[in-house]
């Protein structure tokens, strides 16, 4: 088993942003990086206070969303400064992380 140190990215949107499918392709076919998932929350609120939730009542449609994806540090910082005008300041986290893999995975 190998490891290398790589970078987790978070970067938090709301369903109203309309930003997930042009972040997404500059993720996927501009910069490459790995390890790209999106994630539909049931509830949450921002800055602003206003909580965005689900129920069987009130189908919203501005549901959080969380796009996380990982890749080496200086290609994950790279991929942090082309995504940072779909997003609002203080919306993209980032923490080093350790990928672990098996050789043949190289």
């Amino acid at each position: 088993m190998s490891r290398v140190e790589a970078l987790m990215v978070r970067v938090y949107l709301s369903e109203s942003d309309h930003a997930l499918k042009a972040m997404l392709a500059c993720l996927h076919d501009e910069l490459g990086v790995r390890g790209v998932t999106v994630m539909r929350g049931i509830e949450g609120y921002g800055v602003s206070g206003k909580r965005h939730g689900a129920s069987l009542i009130d189908l919203s449609l501005d549901l959080p969303l969380v796009v996380e994806f990982f890749d080496r540090p200086e290609k994950a910082a790279s991929a942090i400064t082309r995504i940072e005008r779909f997003v609002r300041p203080g919306h993209i986290v980032s923490w080093p992380i350790t990928v672990e893999f098996e050789e043949s995975e190289c």
